[in-house]
């Protein structure tokens, strides 16, 4: 590939996510990201064959973007409630600038093209493979290894991100902060007590 194509795709990616993050999945069209990119729209079925197409690349490009500038916040995390904080001020940051809602657009689209719906899976799986090698790193030790999979842990995290867009709704979902406390609880009694709770959940 030229330079010169490597430039239009990334100006038509660019072009995609500031549609999603503007108008939502509703508002993208070939005409919609020609005109936020400043190119000529038959340019988009030129390099990625339809909006589909390109819109999946963006969800992808832009989730990729983020989630590796997240991981040394993701590498810093001593605990399970530490790393729901973490996941509580991501979202946050992600909300505000719009990045969120391009993955949650994807995935509203997805209810009805199974382009889509393979794009925003691979997309939310680019989160959940990144927050389970923290999961991993962290959960052994900790009590809640004797009541999670540290897959499921991972999902329930990443998931988050989008269902908190989806819903409307700001802040650290409910779910996350009753594990976090819990986490908290648990992780904080004595070498006995610990002990006595693995030993009653294996029952």
């Amino acid at each position: 590939m030229s330079d010169r194509a490597a430039a239009t795709r990334g100006k038509l990616i660019d072009a995609t996510i500031a549609t999603l993050r503007e108008h939502g999945i509703a508002g993208v069209s070939a005409r919609t990201i020609a005109a936020a990119g400043g190119v000529n729209q038959a340019l988009v079925f030129y390099h990625f064959s339809s909006v589909d197409t390109l819109v999946g690349e963006a969800c992808l490009a832009t989730t990729r973007r983020r989630v590796e500038s997240f991981g040394p916040r993701l590498d810093a995390v001593g605990g399970f409630a530490e790393l729901v904080e973490v996941a509580g001020e991501i979202s946050a940051e992600e909300r505000d600038t719009g990045n969120v809602r391009v993955l949650a657009q994807a995935l509203a689209g997805a209810q009805t093209n199974p382009a889509l719906a393979e794009a925003a899976g691979a997309a939310l799986r680019l989160w959940t493979d990144r927050v389970e090698v923290t999961v991993r790193r962290i959960l052994p030790g900790s009590v809640l290894a004797d009541l999670f999979d540290a897959r499921e842990l991972a999902e329930l995290v990443s998931a988050a991100f989008v269902g908190i867009e989806l819903t409307g709704a700001t802040g650290t979902a409910p779910g996350l902060t009753r594990i976090a406390e819990l986490a908290a609880v648990l992780d904080g009694l004595g070498p006995v007590a610990r002990r006595a709770v693995r030993s009653a959940l294996r029952r």
